[in-house]
């Protein structure tokens, strides 16, 4: 251990999922010193939209235009839900500054104001959500409008199909064409990155252009699935819109996806830039509380390659796909610290009997308890340590799947802590 590269921090980061990168965004805001670590493959899973609350009660399947008034009902339906802990103008100022930044790192969103907008989904539904991407937001007002679309399908692309979104749109938004086009030099299945990377280049952008021209019409919009570009979607979005002449927005392809691709590489490169030191490819593999009130950190990605010591750290590891939970027949632990964890008191009562039950099972809002200002709890509400804090998806009393909430809940949450660490 002797030999372990050794680095000082005022902060450590854990995670690299939404959660974490905003908790690295928000502290070097701030100006604090920080490290972070975690494996960066959660956040290729992202649709790339960022929900702040587009559904509540989910047992009523309720949704809400207005995200901040539905934000206002569930804190006082569930009061112990983590956004009670912020307050809506907390919320509204996490969600600015994020898409500031954002735009900052060359991927712009857009908002219809403080709304939230309906969305296509690459399986024909429609999806409640507060920012998306600027190339997806023309895809909002045509849906809106039921503007006449041309929808564009690649041949060989899995994971997204016009037939499909076609069939379930059908009845609502009758004015929809679609075609397939063949890209040059491709056979057999395409791969939404690899796609999306060739499409960065503006020769390529031409040529699908000229792909689409002859499908137009009398379409006045062109829907794409979300392949253009990984560093260059502005550019490729503008040059398509100027050759066809017609506004163009993608829609969300199943995940993994270029849309998370696009958050990461956006992330770590801004992050980088305001001297966040990253270790993405590495996870913490222990953890100890020092006596002086430091915590100890080896950080490597099978054995330990560092030493990290830092006097304050912000959990953001997620729930089970995050491996921040890990469940097995004893119960729900916390993978790292073996922080208490909320959940029923019997395994037998993890799940209801129907499987589709509308409300969610109750394991889904299991989690790590914390205090108003995000620090872990036990169930008799002491503070576990008063340095930690744990943020996102792993917190408990809330329900981001059904809620539409995961971004939001992440950034603002993220946002809370770091407001602490900064006092």
């Amino acid at each position: 251990m002797s030999d372990l590269k050794e680095i000082k921090t005022d902060l450590m980061v854990i995670g690299s999922g939404m959660a974490g990168m905003a908790a690295a965004m928000f502290a070097a805001g701030h100006g604090i010193d920080t490290v972070q670590v975690g494996i960066s493959g959660e956040i290729n899973f992202a649709s790339g939209l960022l929900d702040v609350l587009g559904v509540h009660p989910v047992a009523k399947g309720t949704r809400w235009a207005d995200p901040w008034e539905a934000i206002e009902r569930l804190v006082h339906d569930e009061p112990l839900h983590p956004y009670a802990k912020l307050g809506i103008d907390r919320i509204q100022s996490a969600m600015d500054l994020c898409l500031d930044f954002l735009k900052q790192a060359g991927l712009s969103y857009q908002t219809s104001g403080r709304r939230n907008s309906k969305i296509v989904t690459p399986a024909g539904t429609v999806k409640t959500t507060y920012g998306v991407p600027r190339s997806m937001f023309a895809g909002i007002q045509a849906l809106d409008n039921r503007t006449p679309t041309l929808l564009v399908g690649l041949s060989g692309l899995k994971g997204f199909s016009t037939r499909l979104i076609m069939e379930t749109m059908g009845p609502s938004w009758p004015a929809l064409e679609r075609i397939t086009v063949d890209l040059p030099n491709s056979t057999g299945e395409l791969y939404a990155e690899h796609v999306a990377r060739s499409m960065d280049l503006a020769a390529n952008r031409r040529v699908l252009a000229d792909l689409i021209k002859p499908g137009i019409g009398e379409c006045r919009a062109v829907g794409l699935p979300a392949v253009l570009g990984i560093y260059r979607t502005n550019a490729a979005l503008d040059d398509l819109e100027t050759a066809l002449g017609i506004p163009v927005f993608e829609i969300p392809t199943m995940v993994p996806a270029v849309t998370g691709l696009r958050l990461r590489e956006a992330f770590e490169h801004r992050l980088a830039q305001l001297g966040v030191r990253a270790h993405y490819q590495q996870k913490v593999l222990e953890t100890e509380a020092l006596p002086d009130g430091r915590f100890q950190f080896l950080v490597g990605h099978q054995v330990p390659e560092a030493r990290v010591l830092a006097k304050r750290a912000i959990l953001a590891t997620g729930r089970f796909f995050g491996k921040g939970l890990h469940a097995d027949r004893l119960g729900i632990r916390e993978s790292l610290f073996n922080l208490p964890v909320d959940q029923p008191d019997e395994r037998s009562r993890w799940h209801h009997r129907d499987l589709l039950y509308p409300g969610g099972h109750p394991i889904n809002r299991a989690g790590v308890m914390v205090d108003a200002q995000f620090r872990p709890i036990n169930s008799n509400g002491d503070v576990i340590h008063s340095n930690l804090f744990a943020v996102g998806s792993i917190l408990a009393h809330q329900d981001w799947i059904r809620q539409k909430c995961g971004s939001g809940l992440s950034i603002a949450t993220a946002y809370g802590a770091v407001r602490t660490v900064a006092s």
